[in-house]
């Protein structure tokens, strides 16, 4: 029985010891067809509820179960949404094309003047800039934090866009006869914040990617774009061959 491998006043605590023999369930996938509610889990290792609960909220951080108030846990489904690098791309589209669903909780969505991206697109300081805040989501999952600054000239039309399940760059096109078709990124691992980690659901070890892209048409700046998107959900590929292969430029992280 399960409960046998838990050792009563050993050195590791129960929890310790449940998420342990837990782990090596998930790992035989025992849990496959359905993980174990508290409950359960509660009458099968014979300890207390809130034993079950501290080791399914290590595996919660881990991303290896969802679960919530008044909701059993299940077992995460597998996401990770690969991108190529090299290509001007939608994190939009990059979900909905894995076959998830992409919605957004817009935090922010106006005109605000800030000196430093300004410099950035080329712009005078105290030029008005639109700025879109939100939480990126594939398949109801915390995925990223975006935001987003475009001159309001160019982009002043966005300001009336429900955000919600759109993509920025198609709406930049239809409603600005803007396409975003070249750039630069600068991309770096990051420990999320406290508010941050609150933010993309995840413990304090997950790390995550900050993408910082600047974004032009005609070679013109028209986007300064900070993104942080949860490390164990989100790979970037590079493609490279023995005629031409592939260029990379290092340089030391920025604080």
């Amino acid at each position: 029985m399960p409960a046998g491998t838990l050792v009563r006043n050993g050195a590791a605590p129960l929890w310790a010891q449940l998420l342990a023999d837990l782990r090596i369930r998930l790992d035989a996938h025992e849990f496959d067809a359905a993980f174990p509610g508290e409950l359960a889990l509660v009458a099968e290792y014979g300890v207390s509820r809130h034993t079950v609960r501290e080791a399914l909220r290590r595996l919660r951080d881990e991303g290896v179960v969802v679960a919530g108030r008044g909701r059993a846990p299940r077992l995460a489904a597998p996401m990770e949404i690969e991108q190529q690098l090299g290509a001007i791309y939608s994190l939009f589209s990059a979900v909905e094309g894995t076959g998830r669903v992409q919605r957004s909780v817009v935090h922010t969505l106006d005109v605000r003047a800030d000196g430093v991206v300004a410099a950035r697109l080329g712009r005078e300081e105290s030029t008005p800039l639109v700025h879109l805040e939100r939480l990126r989501l594939a398949d109801g999952e915390p995925l990223a934090v975006d935001r987003v600054w475009l001159p309001e000239d160019l982009a002043a039309p966005l300001l009336d866009v429900d955000f919600t399940h759109t993509g920025l760059y198609d709406e930049l096109a239809r409603l600005c006869g803007i396409r975003v078709a070249g750039g630069r990124e600068n991309i770096r691992a990051v420990i999320p914040t406290e508010e941050e980690r609150r933010l993309l659901g995840v413990g304090p070890g997950v790390a995550a990617l900050a993408i910082e892209r600047l974004g032009s048409s005609g070679g013109v700046p028209v986007e300064w774009r900070h993104t942080l998107v949860r490390g164990d959900r989100f790979t970037l590929t590079a493609q490279f061959s023995a005629r031409d292969g592939y260029q990379m430029e290092l340089g030391p992280n920025r604080p």
